[in-house]
């Protein structure tokens, strides 16, 4: 399990008890009994920013050492608790919508 804290702590340190689950795990359960066009177009969003994030990184020249470091980073603990963030912020937005 990672060690990474919020910073801000808008949710402090997610490794506590998520609903007793993680992150996502939470996404996954929520996502299945969710109204399913919130869901599609919550994780379009989710997906539509990486796009972005994307292109942002080829218009400013995308090379292979920076490919290899985007790679080596994906094993990381802050990545880990970014990546949880927004599996957090994907739940509440889900729930937030479908009440």
């Amino acid at each position: 399990m990672s060690t990474y804290t919020d910073e801000d702590d808008d949710y402090g340190d997610y490794r506590d008890d998520f609903w007793g689950r993680t992150p996502q795990s939470s996404y996954f359960e929520i996502a299945k009994t969710a109204n399913q066009n919130v869901v599609e177009n919550e994780l379009e969003a989710v997906f539509r920013r990486l796009a972005v994030a994307e292109r942002m990184l080829e218009e400013r020249g995308l090379d292979d050492a920076l490919e290899q470091e985007i790679s080596a980073t994906m094993i990381d603990q802050d990545i880990d608790g970014r990546t949880a963030t927004v599996f957090i912020d994907l739940v509440a937005s889900i729930v937030t919508k479908c009440e």
